[in-house]
């Protein structure tokens, strides 16, 4: 045999998880989550919002087509992509709070991954059974008609969940009906169709079989997460204090060692009054105990595995904090529940802090929930968190109605008319944000010399349509001989107005004289 034979691989083959189910308040809270969560991902687009004859009635439209974003009452437009900005910095601000405070309670409750594998989980055991079924379908090598048939009926019912996903995505940039209509009968853009099929086969195959390999092996989150925890961030553990030394016979053993301790009691006292007291042996097993057993009694963990059958990642957090740990607290529920079969107080799985070791291993009550989560880190992610956003709200309502952009033609710079006069050419873009077509009136702040002209009209005025940008060349002319051109350049303001309601906005420029 070639050395290269007995060379290790490098390679581990994914072993397939099949998470038992499980009931219990963070089980539950996670059912309510994902009911919320994907009822706002498929239901958003069918929402109607009326912004007047002229403009989509789409609640939530990202509109690239027209470069504006829609959200009900709030309309982002392509120079206000700050806003944007501004809402990405606070989710992420959002993650490193709830990271601190919780661990990684977003990718445990929240993160699509997350939601879209618990429902594909639920449709497979709707479909093949619970864990044990499962695991017997899984390891029947024989592809006999009844395992083919769980199988094709599973795969339906993925791919259909993963079809709904894609189709869901893309009316969020379109009118949801009119596209729909268009799918239907073929109708629709190439782009539609392919960015459909695209999220369709990756929510098949992330959902269905990578799982949790996203979250080990693609998401970045896990590798970065140590950075935004510390000793006192709540997080999902195991009191190993408490639990240890554990065994399936904890239970038994307990109540075997109580009634030993009562009988090597009682012959420590002697013959009672009643009689003589005849010696009984101690059974052999109870001098196998270790000595914790035996001087302190077992742990109230009885390996019974509850904790890592209900893994969606397939871990034991009786190993301690891991890389893989989503937070998703489903540990906790089946560790309670074997806790309350046992009669042994809940908690030996729970979320804790590791700086309340030391106090719980003396006795002592851990400290309040709020005292962790509450602590100089996340109150300086909460108040940073609040002040983005409250500059938002602020800039949000500070912003006008109408705005204007101002681009100087530089070829040529300026032109000398034939009178003498020199004219300079920009590019002026309104803004009209109404719902309605507005007239808008163009003037000048500068020297009195100097005076405008629209292109295409003889007068200063010229009508916006509703919610457009609209391109109008405007001319500024020095007569001959006045100082603007002679001079190198001259500051100028070009004024808007708003005929209808008054209101006004500028922006600055310069004109280029002949600089003699």
């Amino acid at each position: 045999m070639s050395d290269t034979d007995n060379t290790p691989s490098l390679y581990a083959a994914r072993e397939p998880i099949f998470p038992r189910r499980v009931s219990g308040n963070f089980r539950n809270l996670k059912w309510i989550i994902l009911a919320v969560t994907l009822g706002i991902y498929y239901i958003t687009p069918w929402i109607r919002w009326d912004r007047g004859p002229s403009l989509p009635d789409q609640a939530v439209l990202l509109d690239l087509a027209n470069r504006r974003f829609y959200f009900f009452w709030i309309e982002i437009w392509p120079h206000e992509f700050y806003f944007v900005a501004g809402l990405l910095i606070m989710a992420g601000l959002g993650l490193f709070l709830f990271t601190s405070a919780l661990g990684r309670v977003w990718c445990g409750y929240a993160c699509p991954q997350t939601v879209w594998t618990d429902l594909f989980i639920l449709v497979e055991r709707w479909i093949e059974g619970d864990r044990n079924a499962r695991l017997r379908l899984h390891r029947q090598k024989k592809m006999d008609l009844r395992k083919a048939r769980l199988r094709l009926t599973k795969w339906v019912a993925w791919f259909l969940i993963a079809l709904a996903t894609g189709g869901a995505w893309i009316f969020y940039f379109a009118d949801a009906p009119t596209l729909l209509r268009d799918l239907v009968t073929l109708n629709a853009h190439p782009v539609a169709y392919t960015t459909m099929l695209v999220l369709t086969g990756t929510t098949f195959l992330f959902g269905g079989f990578a799982r949790e390999q996203i979250c080990i092996y693609a998401c970045p989150w896990p590798r970065i997460q140590a950075a935004m925890m510390d000793e006192d961030t709540l997080t999902v553990g195991y009191r190993y204090w408490r639990g240890e030394p554990r065994g399936k016979g904890n239970v038994r053993r307990r109540s075997q060692a109580q009634a030993h301790k009562a009988e090597a009691e009682a012959q420590a006292s002697g013959p009672d009054l009643g009689g003589s007291y005849a010696r009984t042996p101690v059974p052999n097993e109870m001098t196998d105990l270790t000595p914790e057993a035996t001087d302190q009694g077992p742990g109230d963990c009885i390996d019974c595995m509850a904790c890592v059958n209900v893994c969606p990642m397939g871990i034991d957090i009786r190993d301690g904090q891991q890389m893989e740990c989503i937070t998703c607290a489903l540990c906790i529920d089946a560790c309670d529940d074997v806790m309350a079969k046992i009669g042994k107080p809940r908690g030996l799985i729970d979320y804790l802090a590791l700086s309340d070791e030391d106090r719980e291993r003396a006795g002592n009550t851990p400290r309040s929930v709020w005292s962790h989560v509450f602590r100089p880190r996340t109150v300086l992610y909460t108040v940073l968190w609040a002040a983005v956003g409250l500059g938002l709200i602020f800039a949000l309502f500070i912003r006008p109605d109408i705005d204007l952009t101002v681009a100087p033609v530089r070829n040529p710079t300026f032109v000398t008319m034939s009178d003498g006069s020199i004219r300079n050419t920009y590019d002026v873009r309104l803004r009209n944000k109404h719902g309605e077509a507005r007239m808008f009136k163009l003037s000048l702040k500068g020297h009195p010399a100097l005076r405008v002209q629209l292109e295409g009209t003889p007068y200063q005025s010229v009508m916006v349509p509703a919610d457009t940008a609209f391109l109008q060349r405007v001319y500024i002319i020095a007569p001959p001989g006045a100082e603007p051109a002679q001079a190198e350049t001259s500051d100028v303001r070009i004024w808007v107005e708003d005929l209808s309601s008054g209101e006004r906005a500028y922006k600055d420029t310069t004109f280029n004289g002949r600089g003699n």
